[in-house]
């Protein structure tokens, strides 16, 4: 069965930092590309930051220079370093993993990021 469980939201200042991590099991996650999407409410769900299994990353405008998304394929994670939040970073955080060439493809449950002015 596989799982992608994240954690590591929470409430923070606007100008703080979190670090999401998100937990990957059930797959051989070495070989699945992994991102970062968020949704805010009334809100489409978007792309903030993924990571190829060769370690390359992209990021949307908003967080660039902000954020940073890593991975740790021995501890099968992948984390999401959030620094200089803002009020409008302010969503429901969601990990995705996908195999590149197949329809595999899997979601985490979300984490809660509120950032407060």
């Amino acid at each position: 069965q596989v799982q992608l469980v994240e954690s590591g939201g929470g409430l923070v200042q606007a100008g703080g930092s979190l670090r999401l991590s998100c937990a990957a099991s059930g797959i051989i996650f070495s070989i699945y590309a992994m991102d970062w999407y968020r949704q805010a409410p009334g809100k489409q769900r978007e792309l903030v930051a993924g990571t190829t299994t060769g370690g390359y990353t992209n990021y949307a405008n908003s967080v660039k220079g902000r954020f940073t998304i890593f991975r740790d394929n021995a501890k099968n994670t992948v984390y999401l370093q959030m620094n200089s939040l803002k009020p409008e970073d302010t969503a429901v955080y969601y990990c995705h993993g996908r195999r590149v060439g197949s329809q595999a493809d899997y979601w985490g449950q979300g984490t809660q990021v509120t950032v407060s002015s």
